[in-house]
């Protein structure tokens, strides 16, 4: 699975690189700056792009506007944006363009090999990867009169699982409920979202995460 990096930290740039390459990911190529990652991506068209928010010269949100960029002038390119922090801003923009094959991490969920190499994979699959502190902090935002406060705590809960990309097996295996409860319950907060239910899980979770990026 070919790799483009972007990351302006020599010694994460050196781990990332040393990890993906021992579980044989073959990274092509690894930027330290914003302008050389459009060129890079549009360049390789890599399985997957791992992409620093931040990156020189404005320390802002070069990286993101990079992959943003690079999503536009190739559609679907997946993107693993990693974040030191949860910028709700940032993970907003990612969404809009929709499409799936998008994810967005916190940096310190790095150290968590097992984690990351998943969300690296499910993002090359076309699927989503979403930070649970990302999808906590969306939901947080939600108002008394919004609709996500129709949703009961343990609907709350599994949509915040949903949203991290997992399958139904894996949220009632996490919450030691049934596969059938699991269903009732994904049909009630499409229901309550004004949202239409559908047998995609990757497309399901986006259309979940754009709506509440939107609130």
């Amino acid at each position: 699975m070919r790799v483009v990096i972007a990351e302006d930290h020599a010694l994460l740039r050196d781990g990332l690189i040393r990890l993906l390459e021992a579980h044989d990911f073959q990274v092509v190529e690894a930027v330290d700056n914003g302008p050389r990652l459009v060129p890079a991506l549009v360049e390789h068209r890599p399985d997957v792009a791992v992409v620093d928010v931040r990156l020189p010269p404005t320390f802002t949100d070069e990286g993101l506007k990079a992959a943003i960029e690079a999503r536009r002038q190739v559609p679907g390119l997946p993107i693993l944006v990693l974040s030191q922090y949860v910028e709700q801003l940032y993970a907003r923009e990612l969404l809009t363009g929709g499409g799936g094959a998008l994810g967005y991490l916190l940096k310190d969920r790095v150290s968590n090999v097992a984690d990351f190499l998943d969300s690296v994979r499910r993002v090359a699959a076309g699927g989503t990867a979403m930070d649970p502190d990302v999808i906590t902090q969306l939901l947080a935002r939600s108002t008394r009169d919004s609709p996500i406060s129709r949703l009961t705590p343990r609907e709350a809960e599994v949509l915040g699982l949903m949203a991290e990309g997992r399958s139904n097996a894996a949220i009632a295996a996490a919450l030691f409920v049934t596969e059938k409860a699991v269903s009732k319950h994904t049909n009630n907060i499409f229901a309550k979202l004004d949202l239409p239910p559908s047998e995609d899980d990757n497309r399901r979770v986006m259309a979940v995460l754009t709506y509440l990026s939107s609130r």
